[in-house]
């Protein structure tokens, strides 16, 4: 089968590129995928296709702009060109822009396909019903959330147009069909990127870093983090390093810059800037804690997925998406009140100071992640192409092997 994939990917600075590269790493190790077609983003650097084990053939078209008004065209044109048996869409509802008219247009190329009678399936990875739109950056102006619930009522109602449509939560499979009638809704959870085969559970001498992943500005604000490791550090006596891992969300240009400004003053601050995949590992594993300094939630935790595979406790508010995972996956943390720096820093404290909860936590979190490795996940969206194949009488895929 020829698989397009149409989504961002590293190094894109767009959001769910990093995903987007474990999926291509693991569907790349199937039998019954003879190509894989990335339809991405265009970037000044050149794709991250470096991959240690053999796969199928990769390749990469660039075909579409974030806030382009013409992403629409550009990538049915590819996709019209380079006549894929399947296509999966790695989406969330600002994928193609964070302006209203491209991100919507963005989101209608799906129903295209399903015109075309292509195969398709539709990874959402949030859903706008269970989205804070002041907290996550999308306006905090009362008239204008009821503008964007009205408007992504209408964008959902065509991305479930796709024939099937791939949600990573239990929560979000009950919500769509209640509130669209939708029978084509599964649930396919996140998953896991990288699974260490056995964690140490060490962490080298010298300073406990405290790190931070992901793309920050929004709802993800660092401040408090700072603040709260400052508290622990001259109540315990602890030498702790704070690790601020990441980029700016695009919404929040230079955030990241003016934080450091704000901060310069406080010793063993340390900004990362962008990750490369390769250096991933190194900074999990490097960490004594993984703290998600979030004050709203918009889907399925990736960072909470990776620092379970590395065997790493963490910190999280009590709230949304995070406190459903912990229930509905197993995974174990400190939590704490979003926003409230004693609260953060007692839970930081709970333990940096206690080795033997560390490890316990990062076990947990290990067990947790190990249950749901991407070659599992890919796995579930081939078994899913091929019944959407059979139904469609495209033809059948030949056996998925495991």
């Amino acid at each position: 089968m020829k698989l397009a994939i149409v989504t961002a990917y590293p190094p894109s600075k767009v959001t769910l590129n990093e995903y987007a590269y474990h999926l291509v790493k693991s569907f790349r190790q199937k039998e019954t995928i003879t190509e894989i077609i990335l339809l991405t983003d265009k970037t000044p650097e050149t794709k991250d296709l470096n991959f240690s084990e053999d796969g199928c053939k990769v390749t990469v078209k660039e075909c579409w702009k974030f806030n382009s008004y013409k992403n629409i065209f550009s990538v049915t044109k590819s996709i019209q060109q380079t006549k894929p048996d399947a296509v999966l869409f790695n989406l969330q509802f600002m994928k193609f822009g964070d302006k209203k008219i491209p991100a919507a247009l963005g989101l209608m190329i799906p129903w295209f396909c399903k015109i075309k009678n292509i195969p398709t399936i539709v990874l959402l990875h949030n859903i706008l019903e269970e989205v804070d739109l002041g907290s996550a950056g999308f306006t905090s102006n009362k008239m204008l959330q009821k503008i964007y619930n009205f408007i992504g009522t209408n964008l959902t109602k065509l991305v479930l147009k796709a024939d099937i449509v791939a949600v990573t939560m239990k929560k979000y499979v009950d919500i769509l069909e209640a509130k669209y009638y939708a029978d084509n809704i599964t649930l396919i959870p996140h998953g896991t990127f990288e699974i260490a085969e056995k964690p140490t559970y060490e962490i080298p001498k010298g300073a406990l870093k405290v790190m931070a992943f992901g793309k920050f500005g929004t709802y993800k604000k660092v401040e408090t983090m700072i603040e709260a490791v400052v508290k622990v550090r001259k109540k315990t006596g602890l030498d702790l390093e704070i690790v601020i891992a990441g980029t700016d969300n695009p919404n929040v240009p230079r955030y990241l810059a003016s934080v450091q400004k704000q901060y310069a003053h406080v010793p063993q601050l340390t900004f990362t800037g962008y990750v490369p995949e390769a250096a991933v590992a190194t900074l999990f594993n490097e960490s004594a804690v993984v703290v998600f300094p979030y004050t709203s939630t918009t889907g399925s935790s990736g960072v909470l997925h990776q620092a379970g595979s590395y065997g790493k406790a963490v910190v999280m508010p009590d709230l949304g998406d995070l406190a459903l995972l912990v229930k509905d996956e197993g995974y174990r943390g400190e939590f704490f009140e979003p926003g409230n720096t004693d609260s953060l820093a007692k839970a930081i404290e709970a333990i940096v100071m206690n080795d033997v909860y560390r490890i316990s936590l990062g076990k947990t979190n290990y067990e947790a992640a190990t249950a749901f490795p991407m070659k599992r996940i890919t796995d579930m969206y081939l078994e899913l192409f091929e019944t959407i194949l059979k139904t469609k009488n495209i033809g059948v895929l030949k056996s998925i092997r495991s």
